[in-house]
């Protein structure tokens, strides 16, 4: 491994991982009101492409990283579809 790639896995490393509290949060609690569906779609579809993209370029720091961003950010889709908290909780005047 170059120190290139190895660069490469620290990012992957720091990027992917911002998602891991944010998703831990959202699985304990099964709270996603605040969440943006659109974004999560675009966020799940985009790391799909970068995937695909980075596997035929053997490129493999970033089909890492997308590869399990892609995943949490399923997870939290999913939870949000699944979630009863789409409506507010307390009537609005």
């Amino acid at each position: 491994m170059t120190s290139f790639e190895a660069l490469g896995y620290i990012a992957t490393f720091f990027t992917t991982g911002a998602y891991v509290p944010q998703a831990y949060k959202i699985i304990k609690t099964k709270s996603t009101q605040s969440l943006s569906v659109p974004t999560y779609v675009m966020i799940v579809v985009g790391s799909a492409l970068w995937v695909y993209y980075a596997y035929t370029r053997e490129d493999f720091p970033v089909v890492i990283a997308n590869g399990v961003t892609g995943l949490l950010s399923l997870v939290i889709l999913l939870i949000k579809f699944g979630s009863k908290d789409k409506l507010p909780k307390e009537p609005l005047p």
